[in-house]
């Protein structure tokens, strides 16, 4: 019998862009990889943008994913222990996957220590320098007020417009967004700024779409990637971290 000893990281599997039979595909790898990780899983972590858009009315949510979120349930009542991370696509979660299987919501960062190794995770979205419009929506949107508006839109009209948004969004259309090289990269820029204070040995993100692993001095900056070409995530078997690829999806 497996022991539970590792921690299992995943980022923007954005279920629910492009079409839905592309969606459904998804979320079937995902649910494939879950099955695959349960036996050894003692934690999860999925960093953000799991859905290409969410909102949780008060008595509402989002149709479908009925896949992933008995998996999810069958996890934690396993004795999995869930954490989900607000991104900038499915930032309007709650408390209904904390009422449902006991997730813990991540609004930002989450820092703790397993194993003798410091951890840092974000989704990614906002920080280093640059993208100043965004910084500013991302205010916008995550305050009590816009929330509070958009909940007065019936479901049909609010959930209709943000799911036809979807359809157009550049990971519907499954467009790799390359990384910028080296100091130029936002989130490099972050982990330096950041390790210059304090020390972590692994910083984690998502949200930049593509699977990257760069040592940082003794630290090292390690990015998620995506679902729509990579199907990669991340491992640390208490020990030591890797960045692995699922089903051996051709790599770009």
């Amino acid at each position: 019998m497996s022991t539970r000893n590792k921690l299992y990281f995943a980022s923007d599997i954005h279920l629910g862009a492009g079409t839905y039979a592309s969606s459904r595909a998804r979320e079937d790898r995902l649910v494939r990889w879950l099955d695959a990780i349960k036996a050894d899983a003692a934690e999860l972590f999925l960093m953000g943008d799991v859905f290409d858009f969410w909102f949780e009315y008060k008595t509402v949510v989002p149709k479908g994913y009925i896949r992933l979120l008995g998996k999810l349930a069958e996890l934690s009542d396993s004795g999995i222990k869930l954490y989900m991370f607000k991104g900038n696509h499915d930032m309007w979660m709650f408390d209904y996957f904390e009422r449902e299987f006991g997730a813990t919501i991540i609004t930002n960062e989450l820092i703790f220590e397993r194993d003798g190794k410091k951890f840092f995770l974000h989704h990614g979205d906002g920080l280093g320098p640059g993208d100043n419009m965004y910084k500013v929506l991302k205010k916008i949107f995550r305050s009590p007020l816009c929330q509070w508006l958009f909940a007065r839109i019936h479901p049909n009209l609010g959930i209709g417009i943000a799911n036809r948004w979807s359809q157009n969004s550049r990971i519907a259309h499954e467009k790799k967004e390359n990384p910028k090289p080296g100091e130029q990269e936002w989130l490099v820029t972050y982990c330096r700024e950041t390790l210059a204070k304090t020390y972590y040995d692994y910083m984690i993100f998502g949200h930049r779409h593509f699977p990257l692993d760069i040592q940082l001095g003794q630290s090292r900056y390690v990015n998620l990637g995506e679902w729509i070409n990579f199907y990669s995530y991340a491992v640390f078997d208490g020990e030591e971290l890797t960045l692995e690829f699922f089903e051996k999806a051709e790599q770009h």
